[in-house]
This record gives C-alpha cells, structure tokens and sequence, in this order.
C-alpha cells in the first residue's frame, strides 16, 4: 500500500514539474509572440512599381479573354506586385507554394516576417513587422498570415499590386478550424462528448466567449483574418460596409471549392504561363480526421457563421461573372491541361504517386506542421530516382511551407520554439 500511495505521489509530482514547465513555456511563448511597440516610422514615397526584374513579355491569343475583344492578339508582362491575402485553412499553403516558386523564378523580393511564419496573427498588420522594413523600399510580394490592414499593407506594396485571394464554404472551413485549432481556444475544453463540433453547434452561444483567448478562429474567421469585426450580426450594417471595403480592394477573390478554376482566372489576372501553376496539395487533412457534417449541422454552422456566409454568397457571384468573362469552354480546356500537367508531375515527383500519413514520411524536411495532439496533415515522399532535369522543381513543389520559409532565408525561432513546446505536449 505504501509503495503504490509512493508511486502515486510520484507520479503526481511529476505531473505538476511538468505541467509548471507547459506553462512557463507557454508563457514565454505568448510574450515573445506578442507584436512588438509600434513606433511612428518616417512616412517614405510608395513606388508606382517594384518590378525591377521584369519578367520576359510574352505573347499569347487574346482570344476569348476576359480582358480583351474577340480576335486580338497581343502581348503581356507577367505581373510581379502582389499581395496575396492568406486567409485560414483555405488550400492557403498550396498557393503559397505557387507564389514562392514564381518569385524565386523570377528574383522577386517578399515581405516576410521576422522571427515567425505569419505577421504577429491575430494583431492586425504593422509594415513594422516586416523583416528589415524601411520606407521606400521596394517588396513584391507579400504573402503570409496577417490580420488584415489595408493602410499599413499599403505603404509596404508598390501602388500598381494586385491584391488576391481565397475564400471556402464557411461550414467546411468551420470544421477545419475547429479540428486545427480547437485546442488552442480553451472554450473547446469543457465541451463534453468525442463529437466536440456536433455538441458545439448544437449550442454554440453557450460555449462561445466572444472576449475569449482565440475564440475569433470559432466564429466568421474570414471576416476576422480580413481585419473586420466577427461578432457582427448579419443585419448590422457594417457587415456590409466591410464586405464592400473588400470587394473594393481584391481585384480576385478564388474559391477553394473551385480550385482549378480559380488558377485559371489567377493567370488570366496576371498574365502568367500555365507552367507557374503547377502544384500538388499541400497541408490537407486525412480523410479519417475529417467531421462529415450532417444536412442540420451543415446548416448551424452556416447560420452561426451567417456573416461568412454573406461574404461567401457575394465573392460567389463575382466568381462566377468572373468564370462566363473568361469563356466555358476555354475554362474547361484551360483546366483540363493543368490537370494533365500536374498528373505528369505527380508521376515523376512523387512516391507512390500521392500523400501519405505523417508516420509514413520517410524525411524530416517533407514533414508539415501538424495540429495539437495528434499527426493528422499529410506529406509526401521523394521519388528516389528523380531524373536531374526534374529534381528541383519536383523538392520545390513538395516542401511544406515552413521548411520554404527557411530556405527563402526567414529565421523562424519563435515558431520553432512553439513546435518544441508542442511536441512535449504531443508526447
């Protein structure tokens, strides 16, 4: 009896050692991810344009194009200004991949972070945040996490940036994000039952803290990343105010749920080649991790995201404008051939041909960013015998997002910090 009362005191030490060490650590953690004092930085001239590399014009059939008359042919310059609004769990990484590889092509210069891989998220964007920031200097493209600010973002960005980007179906992303980051929002943790998201939307106002640590990743995260207040109710006007101050700034917003089609039109806006579009999805969940929401709870969530759903609705009908402009069937040919090209990637980079589990990855640098308490993002493995005409394009294509980070020269120690934090947990 002594000696298991013994083993249980232990054990009970042990736990609070462990537990006081999590805490310190998460601590640490918030302080040091905590933006930093905003100084009133020197207002600087903002270029027209950044594109002091230009990339090579070329010239393809206007025919059919959303910008043109029927018939014309003329030539394009690639666009290289670019603000790419990364919002949540929107097949992001995927065309974050994309945009790194065209600007390495083409020797453009990003806006990063310092220290971390988003700008100090959930605080809204500050130029300060930008690595080796000055005014007046030139920066192509920016591209990670923030909290929208459109003021700030535009005295980093050339005057001639097209800004983009993404958007999902407010049910699934809900989902998503409540599956990702649903341990880090501690009004997630006195829900009872193994179905947190079915018991959550059954009730949602008596879980949700409006004021509470992260709860904004539980409630219109769009609207949240796109800087606006997510705890608006769909009849306040605001709601509209705000999606208008979107719609005014994004010359394309794409849908996840029309993946390829939206990197038609991305080409179209900016005047790419179809070759700058390849990609293999990166960061996506395991079909067995993946909450199938039921008619009923499909709609709760849509309702208890109604002002998501509002922003949804309307950049759905931009789309689709966008789409006819383009031509059907010049669409449907347009994304065939990306299809094609991806498969012969696919056959030539990728073991197997397609994404395994974590524990299946046989080398570290391929291995994503994966959720509290659990492996369920999947990865991919190199083809051992890559022909050398292909390898590099095929590592590029495959390297998760933060690994790419670090290779483009981005010191991510905070964020390597709160990995190690979350292996412990993990463990």
């Amino acid at each position: 009896m002594v000696g298991k009362q013994g083993r249980q005191w232990r054990s009970m030490c042990k736990g609070l050692v462990l537990g006081t060490l999590l805490t310190s650590c998460m601590v640490l953690v918030y302080f040091l991810s905590a933006p930093q004092s905003h100084f009133n930085l020197p207002e600087g001239p903002v270029p027209y344009s950044c594109s002091h590399r230009p990339a090579q014009a070329h010239t393809r059939l206007i025919k059919n194009s959303s910008h043109h008359a029927p018939g014309q042919t003329g030539i394009c310059t690639p666009k290289v200004d670019i603000m790419f609004m990364k919002t949540h769990k929107t097949a992001s990484s995927t065309l974050l991949n994309i945009l790194f590889r065209f600007g390495e092509k083409h020797r453009l210069k990003f806006a990063f972070p310092n220290s971390r891989n988003d700008f100090f998220y959930p605080y809204p964007f500050q130029r300060s945040q930008v690595k080796d920031y000055r005014p007046g200097m030139c920066f192509n493209i920016i591209c990670n996490h923030m909290r929208f600010n459109a003021p700030e973002v535009a005295k980093v960005l050339p005057t001639d940036t097209s800004y983009i980007t993404i958007l999902r179906d407010p049910a699934e992303l809900f989902e998503s994000s409540f599956h990702y980051f649903g341990r880090l929002v501690p009004v997630t943790w006195k829900i009872p039952g193994e179905d947190k998201v079915g018991e959550f939307l059954r009730d949602p106002r008596h879980y949700f803290d409006p004021n509470g640590f992260n709860s904004f990743y539980l409630k219109n995260l769009l609207f949240f990343d796109f800087g606006q207040d997510n705890t608006l109710e769909l009849g306040d006007p605001q709601v509209e105010e705000g999606i208008r101050a979107i719609a005014g700034r994004f010359q394309l917003v794409m849908l996840v749920e029309h993946f390829d089609e939206s990197l038609m039109l991305l080409k179209d806006a900016l005047c790419w080649e179809m070759d700058d579009l390849l990609f293999f999805k990166l960061n996506a969940r395991k079909g067995s991790t993946v909450s199938k929401l039921t008619p009923e709870l499909r709609a709760k969530a849509l309702e208890w995201n109604a002002v998501d759903w509002r922003l949804y609705q309307h950049f759905n009908v931009t789309f689709w404008r966008k789409v006819e402009a383009y031509g059907r069937q010049r669409m449907a040919d347009d994304v065939a051939e990306l299809q094609r090209r991806n498969a012969v990637m696919a056959d030539i980079c990728i073991e197997g041909g397609h994404a395994v589990d974590a524990g299946r990855i046989q080398e570290t640098a391929m291995q994503p960013w994966q959720p509290i308490g659990e492996k369920s993002i999947m990865g991919y493995n190199l083809k051992n015998n890559v022909d050398k005409a292909h390898r590099k394009l095929c590592l590029k294509m495959l390297t998760p997002e933060l690994q790419y980070l670090t290779e483009l020269g981005v010191n991510l120690w905070i964020t390597k910090l709160w990995g190690h934090v979350r292996d412990v947990i993990n463990w």
